[in-house]
């Protein structure tokens, strides 16, 4: 059996790929800061499926969580196929209205944290010629969106040029640029979502399965649903300016409310 690690483990996307990766009979290392909920979800996998799920707590904002993941990563006598970096989360308000504090905690999450990751995976899959490592971005990226955006835009830029430099290694690598999915991330937030038209909403086990297949097929970025590539490619025809304003706008209407 091969084995995938996924951080984020206990909630929406992350749980989606552990569930996924379960049934296909994938061991997994599941990663979270609540060591209760991963317990309870090894549990369930395994009694499930029957395959072995191994609980690492971590916080990822944190040296002492990063290094701990890094670790089991390079663990040669049991080594990961497949890294799922999912972890990540939503502040509430726009800037100036968050913490320096916060502000700096997201980008060690959604940055630093799939940095050295990546790093620590892709290391040790080059030398076995096999792996993949999927980096959760968000279109968010795409447009002129704060903190978020930018960290997210970070990601995709990222992956996209590692998986340039580790062409014919045998290891994938692919961003994930969801949008808004039925998951707990805008609760954690304090997020409103009444506002949000329901065509807008994916869910998180249909979008699992397309990115699974988009890295099958060797893509290095994954929007996984017709109706976000097409808003996808009016983005890239619209001025930037404009683009803002709107981003702006629609962050406040579905926003925190």
């Amino acid at each position: 059996m091969t084995t995938a690690l996924i951080t984020g483990a206990t909630a929406g996307i992350g749980a989606a790929f552990a569930r996924r990766l379960a049934a296909e009979g994938r061991n997994l290392v599941l990663v979270a800061r609540d060591t209760e909920r991963l317990q309870e979800q090894a549990t369930e996998l395994h009694d499930r499926h029957g395959i072995e799920a191994e609980v690492l707590t971590a916080d990822l904002s944190e040296d002492e969580g990063m290094a701990a993941v890094e670790k089991r990563l390079a663990d040669r006598r049991h080594p990961v196929d497949l890294l799922i970096n999912n972890a990540g989360f939503g502040n509430k308000g726009r800037f100036l209205e968050v913490s320096m504090a916060d502000e700096l905690t997201m980008l060690k999450v959604h940055c630093e944290a799939v940095l050295r990751l990546t790093s620590a995976a892709a290391g040790s899959m080059r030398e076995r010629g096999r792996g993949g490592v999927v980096n959760v971005a968000s279109v968010a990226a795409f447009v002129p969106r704060g903190t978020y955006g930018a960290s997210k835009a970070w990601v995709v830029q990222f992956t996209q040029g590692v998986a340039r430099d580790m062409a014919g290694s045998g290891v994938r690598l692919m961003a994930l640029c969801p949008g808004f999915v039925r998951t707990e991330f805008h609760q954690r937030a304090g997020m409103g979502t009444d506002n949000i038209p329901g065509w807008m909403w994916l869910d998180a086990d249909k979008l699992v399965s397309s990115a699974l297949a988009d890295l099958a097929k060797g893509k290095s970025l994954s929007i996984p649903d017709p109706r976000y590539k097409a808003l996808m490619g009016m983005v890239k025809l619209a001025p930037r300016g404009l683009l803002g304003g709107v981003s702006s706008r629609a962050g406040r209407k579905y926003g925190p409310q």
